[in-house]
């Protein structure tokens, strides 16, 4: 999740249905009365802008403010006739990028300005991103992080919240998972692209199991993220794809270089 201080407000992101469940657990936890919570997912639409020409895309139809920096910080300006806050993102498609907020009422003012006014940009999808963030190295919630550990991911910047304590706003402690993780993830080179939980040998030892996987064009091959025993043996590799098995290579990650590097890229060590 991403809190962002808006003064009095705080405005956090979830991962998608998660957030109704966090407010109804939140509300039963919080002890100071004047606070309010509430899911308010249908009030925002939210447009991501990726790619090595974003700053100036977004910069071509931003009024009232520059493009925000560094990563992870937002500034207040207009798109169009529409208000809207602009958030440096932290490349998880491996792209510089921005997150735009707007009203729900002023989505498809904000939409139309950034496909049509300024700099060019095209739409893209749920499928794109996905294989844009694979060959970023990003792990993502529903496939990587749910469940799992940041140590085990090499998530450098991620917070276990079962190994924090916090009074209001300030952390008070914080314990890293470091550590020697028994699994890490790791960028798989398959000879075709393997279903999501497909196992993963070492000769006759299973050592892993497929997170994610995709044909990617920009690598005009298939790529894979995958979850492993930290020790892998010294041994082939080879996944089962269609009831067969195919080699893979471990190789380092991103896939692809582009013009940011993903904060979420696994770093162990």
């Amino acid at each position: 999740m991403y809190v962002y201080n808006a003064g009095e407000r705080l405005l956090v992101f979830t991962p998608p249905a998660e957030a109704e469940p966090l407010v109804e657990d939140w509300r039963e936890k919080t002890f100071i009365q004047d606070v309010d919570l509430r899911e308010a997912t249908d009030d925002f639409a939210v447009f991501g802008v990726h790619g090595p020409s974003a700053t100036e895309k977004v910069a071509s139809v931003l009024h009232g403010a520059s493009a925000p920096e560094p990563a992870l910080t937002f500034v207040r300006g207009e798109l169009g006739d529409a208000g809207a806050t602009v958030i440096a993102g932290d490349g998880l498609a491996g792209e510089d990028s921005y997150q735009v907020v707007c009203g729900d009422d002023d989505a498809e003012r904000v939409f139309d300005t950034l496909v049509n006014r300024g700099l060019n940009a095209v739409p893209f999808g749920y499928r794109t991103w996905e294989t844009l963030t694979l060959e970023a190295g990003t792990p993502l919630f529903e496939t990587e992080i749910e469940g799992a550990i940041p140590n085990e991911l090499g998530l450098r910047n991620a917070l276990d919240f079962e190994k924090g304590c916090y009074v209001g706003q300030e952390v008070v402690s914080r314990i890293e998972n470091r550590g020697s993780p028994g699994k890490r993830l790791v960028g798989l080179r398959p000879d075709a692209p393997p279903e999501s939980g497909a196992a993963i040998h070492a000769g006759d030892a299973h050592v892993g199991e497929i997170t994610r996987a995709a044909g990617c064009p920009s690598l005009d091959a298939a790529a894979a993220l995958a979850l492993v025993e930290s020790d892998l043996p010294d041994a082939d590799l080879s996944v089962r794809v269609g009831g067969e098995e195919v080699p893979a290579t471990v190789v380092d990650l991103p896939f692809v270089e582009g013009s940011a590097t993903s904060a979420r890229l696994p770093s162990y060590g």
